[in-house]
């Protein structure tokens, strides 16, 4: 029986690679306090542990997926990249940038010290900065050195080992130090940090929400009274006897009749009004002063909640206080802000700008959420279609440009194929984010394409590089662990000192600002966590697209330093 399986997953290696997927997502998907494997490091080491068997596996498939990969990780970033490189996130973006060569230095001083090889300096760097993208350019850049196929693929083969080493620490490493041990470095009270600024901003937190028996928006009837301040004013000045609060009447009851409350509309004594606001707003200060009647007739409005997609330019780094002041605002409350491939929720705080790519999820009445949605882009409604034309032309376009090659004098410079898709990921991501009216791919297929992909490669790296593995484990050893820590450590904390006194970022989203740098989603959660807000994210979306197109990049660039 066993050696019939052998015999198979030998005959039929894509078998082996569904076997690796498999093992790895189910054993990566646990966790301890929001720490695990992860589903790629947990991936390569099935690879590895099938790899034993020897199984020869062809060189499309793992070229493929990869570009499949990259292509997804730049259209996802695109929008906060070139934000961030072109307009007002220019210091988190500068910041990004100057921890990436902190890393990058690091992973150089660090390999240059230890002695390693090439792919063991590669594999370094990948593992401690938990960028496993860049093991896929720093491949095709070894791929390029000209040696003989036995020294390449011992190069190729060292790089999985050191970051299977290396990655365990760069992940949980990089939580602790961010999240344990970085407030008391800077001496910062995270928790009274975003509690300061969301008070700054003009917010608070709130309990309760989806999933629960409360809810922030309501719609009641109140019966207007003869002596109620709202007698004989519009609709619209009505609305204004509660400064500072987004209250607003949907429909009027007027002899018996369901009237459609307008602005100009006035206001009679004896009218049922029925009233949209926040639930303490109605209870509190409406309540109090008025009747509250149940009228199902005239509660019967027609609402609905839609996700829309942020592209228009009037909007872009408005904040949320300048754009409700706006007419096609009005009866719309906001739920919720995405931001981001990572899908980084932000605050809804009344100095909360938004940005275009953001997602932001409306409710209201049905007219004007088609109001709301017109000014700030288009409706992000939901669908499993992906525009496939797309995708492929994009990667194909991208990997056309990147396998130019360009000579300087006598040194061939290329992008690669890999460069190229990344590249394009960026551009066209980008181009969505402005012209939304083509090239959709669902937030799945990202997901798939983004997770999928990746660990494809992965598990045809480790299940290639499987014979050699344990062998240049006995040969690295437990150093190569401590030099892993020594790599993952030190740019976090050069980090956190710059972050806070070089760039003087808020001291609630400085952590933030070096999560995303450092493409550590792990150690943003832990923030959070510590913070017990949200407010830490608001420094993470534009530092990630930098730091995670530059930390890809960098695999091919330590390749050249080294050689």
């Amino acid at each position: 029986m066993i050696d019939w399986f052998v015999s198979t997953l030998r005959s039929y290696p894509e078998i082996a690679i569904f076997l690796s997927l498999a093992l790895g997502y189910y054993f990566g998907s646990f966790t301890y306090k929001g720490l695990g494997l992860g589903a790629v490091t947990a991936t390569l080491i099935a690879a590895v542990i099938i790899g034993q068997l020897e199984i020869k596996i062809g060189s499309p498939l793992k070229p493929t997926f990869f570009l499949m990969f990259l292509f997804a990780i730049g259209y996802g970033v695109g929008p906060q990249f070139v934000r961030g490189i072109a307009q007002d996130g220019i210091p988190q973006a500068l910041f990004a940038v100057v921890v990436c060569f902190f890393c990058l230095g690091a992973a150089y001083l660090g390999a240059k010290l230890a002695g390693y090889d090439v792919g063991s300096a590669a594999g370094l760097y990948a593992g401690s900065q938990t960028i496993s993208a860049s093991m896929g350019l720093a491949t095709d850049a070894i791929s390029r050195l000209g040696l003989s196929p036995e020294d390449s693929k011992k190069l190729l083969d060292a790089m999985p080992v050191a970051y299977a080493v290396t990655y365990i620490f760069g992940t949980i490493g990089s939580a602790v130090v961010l999240a344990l041990i970085g407030p008391a470095l800077l001496r910062i009270d995270l928790e009274a940090a975003c509690k300061l600024y969301e008070e700054k901003h003009g917010g608070k937190k709130e309990a309760g929400g989806p999933g629960t028996a409360w809810h922030q928006f309501e719609l009641r009837a109140f019966r207007v009274n003869e002596r109620g301040p709202a007698v004989g004013k519009t609709v619209q000045q009505a609305e204004a006897l509660i400064p500072d609060q987004r209250v607003f009447v949907q429909r009027i009851r007027r002899d018996g009749q369901v009237l459609d409350a307008t602005t100009d509309a006035v206001i009679h004594a004896g009218d049922i009004v029925a009233l949209a606001g926040r639930r303490e707003v109605l209870v509190n200060l409406v309540g109090s002063a008025a009747d509250e009647v149940n009228d199902r007739e005239l509660l019967a409005v027609p609402i609905e909640g839609v996700d829309v997609y942020v592209t228009s330019k009037e909007v872009d780094g408005k904040t949320l206080a300048e754009l409700a002041t706006r007419p096609a605002a009005r009866g719309v409350f906001l739920r919720r802000i995405v931001r981001g491939a990572t899908a980084t929720e932000i605050p809804i705080l009344a100095g909360t700008e938004l940005q275009r790519g953001d997602i932001v999820t409306l409710v209201g009445r049905t007219p004007d959420v088609a109001a709301s949605t017109k000014m700030l882009g288009y409706p992000d409604r939901a669908t499993d279609v992906a525009d496939v034309a797309f995708i492929g032309a994009a990667i194909t376009i991208g990997a056309l440009l990147g396998a130019l090659v360009y000579k300087v004098g006598s040194v061939p410079l290329t992008l690669s194929t890999s460069g190229g898709v990344l590249i394009a990921g960026l551009f066209f991501g980008w181009l969505r984010s402005v012209h939304p009216t083509f090239g959709r791919i669902p937030s799945s297929t990202v997901w798939f394409m983004n997770s999928v992909g990746l660990n494809v490669f992965i598990a045809v790296v480790g299940i290639s590089s499987g014979p050699g593995f344990v062998a240049g484990l006995q040969q690295l050893g437990f150093s190569l662990f401590l030099w892993g820590v020594a790599v993952t450590t030190v740019p976090l904390i050069l980090a956190m000192y710059i972050g806070k006194y070089l760039f003087r970022f808020d001291d609630a989203i400085v952590l933030g600002c070096c999560s995303g740098a450092r493409t550590t989603t792990a150690s943003l959660g832990m923030i959070n966590d510590r913070a017990k807000s949200q407010i830490p994210g608001l420094g993470y979306t534009v530092t990630y697209a930098v730091g995670n197109t530059l930390l890809t990049v960098w695999g091919m660039v330590l390749v050249m330093l080294l050689t």
